[in-house]
């Protein structure tokens, strides 16, 4: 006896990754919990409008979006050949989530295809993320705004990596990081939305390293990033990639998309550094990357010299940082 339609329509409900239907014309036709659960986005919301409608608007590590170019899904609905993609969704809170997606053609019992299926599942490391949430919670270090480490966390790991670097020989490297123009942007939009932007900021941090770096907040607007194990190209790969996908993020307050971009500056722990040497070099490099026009990495390489990745973005001259 085949089973009612109900049947499978509730066994979708019920699976952890996010599962969504589309149409000829990439309408969504089906959204399950794992995808509201993933993205935020509830099925009323969703149902009904075209994956490309602004809605989780994946980009890729660089940046670029794949709605209109590049998107799995829609090459699978031409060609009918599955495909699997690491992409970064965009939540309804904002931020990026780094997502494994499997794209599927769907076809009529005459092998017609008429829409497609994707499935997605949260590449976001949650197990190690959570133990190092209580972790922190057991100690008092973690920033009660944004969740994740406060200075006093970052200090100490800091330490840490330097006791492991003299004994090991380990290399580490950090990004100090600086939303652009928050000042402007507080006083434009308010400290309530201030405070969600530092946020958004934060989980896109959390969300896309990997689980044994540490992501703090130094003060203000000001981020930390501690990174074991990393090469001065690794450095600037990583503070790039990170760049893209806050530029990428957004913020919606009534009618309002809001935007920011993050400068930062790069170092890598050189022999006999100190923490405060090495702080004092990344500060001086973030400082430089302002300099240079804003939304961008500053990296110096072991052997001298100073290379910076500069970005041309419409949102790197905006005196409101939005």
């Amino acid at each position: 006896m085949e089973a009612p339609p109900d049947f499978y329509h509730s066994i979708l409900e019920q699976l952890d990754e996010g599962v969504y239907f589309v149409d000829t014309e990439r309408r969504i036709t089906f959204w399950n919990g794992g995808a509201e659960r993933i993205s935020g986005y509830a099925a009323d919301t969703v149902v009904g409008t075209k994956c490309s409608d602004n809605l989780l608007m994946h980009v890729d590590e660089s940046g670029t979006s794949l709605c209109l170019e590049g998107c799995p899904l829609a090459a699978t609905m031409l060609d009918a050949q599955c495909r699997r993609a690491q992409v970064f969704l965009h939540h309804r809170q904002g931020h990026r989530v780094p997502v494994e997606v499997r794209a599927t053609p769907l076809k009529d019992h005459h092998g017609n295809i008429i829409g497609g299926i994707e499935t997605f599942t949260d590449n976001s490391t949650k197990i190690a993320a959570i133990e190092h949430i209580r972790e922190l919670e057991s100690v008092a270090f973690i920033d009660e705004l944004t969740g994740i480490a406060n200075r006093r966390y970052t200090q100490t790991t800091l330490e840490a990596r330097f006791a492991e670097s003299s004994r090991y020989d380990w290399d580490f490297g950090v990004i100090m990081a600086d939303v652009d123009h928050f000042k402007n942007f507080n006083d434009q939009h308010g400290h309530d939305v201030g405070d969600k932007v530092l946020q958004m900021v934060a989980r896109t941090f959390s969300a896309n390293l990997r689980p044994f770096d540490l992501v703090g907040r130094w003060g203000g607007e000001e981020f930390v990033l501690i990174l074991p194990n990393v090469s001065e190209q690794d450095l600037g790969k990583i503070g790039e990639s990170m760049r893209a996908l806050i530029e990428n993020c957004s913020l919606t307050v009534g009618s309002k998309v809001l935007k920011v971009t993050i400068s930062a500056g790069a170092a890598v722990v050189l022999p006999d550094d100190r923490p405060d040497g090495l702080m004092k070099r990344a500060d001086e490099l973030l400082y430089k990357s302002k300099e240079a026009g804003r939304n961008r990495v500053s990296v110096t390489p072991a052997g001298g010299g100073r290379l910076v990745t500069s970005v041309s973005s419409p949102l790197g001259g905006r005196a409101d940082g939005a």
